[in-house]
């Protein structure tokens, strides 16, 4: 049956297919399909953003997003969220931010909350809700592993639209790195990995306005970059394919358990392997010597940079073809809309 679904996405990022978030572009993919699978499909995202369905939005935020712009944003949210409910027939809000808890709606509609960040990030609150036909979503078990014990969640990993990469028999000498520029990532290790491996580096992402972000990119990244490594910035859908499909690995150096990383699917659906430190979810993405290399310390990816030219461009898009699609992705998310629409009207009736 064609359900009505309003994806929120986190107040303060756009939305669309080339955000430097993750929960962005997972937003982006769940639109996109839920309008091809004949669905109606509603987002609710700051000005600036696009989708394929109703996009629903409150005004972009100035300045530093922290402090009394993210309280703006989630007063405008509350308010934009009861409208929504009172306009549409919703069947189901699906919630992505961080601050979810602040604009939960009160009973009534199912809820789906997709936990896109490591849980102790989140309000120990999240954990314990006891709000009829609300699901938690984890995007990996890892993730899931390290929820509160006792928590009901269900893991529906994330994907990619395989469709927008492909992959590149020529490669050129230079590694990459890509994603929102801020401490947890440890870009700055992935130059000093290629400075002491003697390759290129190129480091595209955003750096968005919070002033911790912004010290980074000052402080870290900028006396990094010389003749041989480049910062790009923001890339657009067609620049990151390019940037992957080129590169000998993508690097990617995360200080914090990551939960997911759409833009290591992406490097092995270009056919590029990922060289990664061994934490959170990147041991089941990555499988070790064959699309990548998962290491320990700085040395290990220095040597891995070195060695990474033996893995093979078709293992890596074969591996990311049978893992890492959006079409698996959408049709849990889809199964567990319907779930919850059908015990919502059993518990109606």
């Amino acid at each position: 049956m064609p359900l009505t679904v309003l994806n929120v996405a986190y107040p303060l990022a756009p939305v669309s297919p080339s955000t430097a978030g993750g929960a962005e572009q997972i937003v982006s993919i769940l639109d996109e399909a839920l309008v091809g699978a004949g669905h109606r499909s509603l987002v609710l995202a700051c000005a600036g953003s696009r989708c394929r369905g109703t996009l629903l939005t409150i005004p972009a935020p100035e300045g530093q997003l922290e402090g009394r712009a993210h309280e703006i944003a989630c007063q405008h949210y509350r308010e934009m969220i009861r409208l929504a409910l009172a306009r549409f027939p919703i069947d189901v809000v699906h919630l992505h931010g961080i601050d979810a808890l602040q604009y939960l709606p009160e009973w009534g509609t199912p809820v789906v909350i997709t936990l896109h960040l490591p849980p102790s990030w989140y309000a120990a609150e999240m954990f314990r809700l006891n709000r009829p036909n609300t699901q938690l979503v984890c995007v990996s078990k890892s993730q899931a592993s390290r929820c509160p014990r006792g928590t009901r969640t269900r893991v529906i990993a994330n994907g990619i639209r395989l469709e927008d990469f492909w992959p590149s028999q020529s490669k050129s000498d230079y590694v990459v790195a890509i994603g929102r520029i801020c401490p947890e990532k440890g870009f700055h290790l992935a130059l000093d990995a290629a400075t002491e491996a003697g390759i290129d580096m190129v480091l595209a992402g955003t750096v968005f306005p919070y002033s911790a972000h912004e010290n980074y990119f000052h402080d870290e990244i900028q006396p990094r970059l010389t003749q041989r490594h480049r910062f790009v910035g923001a890339v657009d859908l067609d620049q990151k394919r390019d940037l992957l499909a080129g590169a000998r690995c993508l690097l990617t150096p995360s200080l914090v358990e990551e939960t997911s990383s759409l833009v290591a699917m992406e490097a092995m659906a270009c056919g590029t392997p990922v060289v990664a430190f061994d934490c959170g979810a990147l041991p089941e993405l990555v499988e070790h010597g064959h699309t990548g290399f998962l290491v320990h310390s700085l040395s290990e990816m220095c040597d891995a940079i070195a060695i990474v030219t033996e893995l093979r461009v078709t293992d890596c898009r074969e591996y990311a073809e049978r893992r890492f699609s959006s079409n698996r992705m959408t049709a849990e998310y889809f199964s567990l809309y319907e779930k919850l629409v059908t015990s919502q009207v059993r518990a109606a009736s």
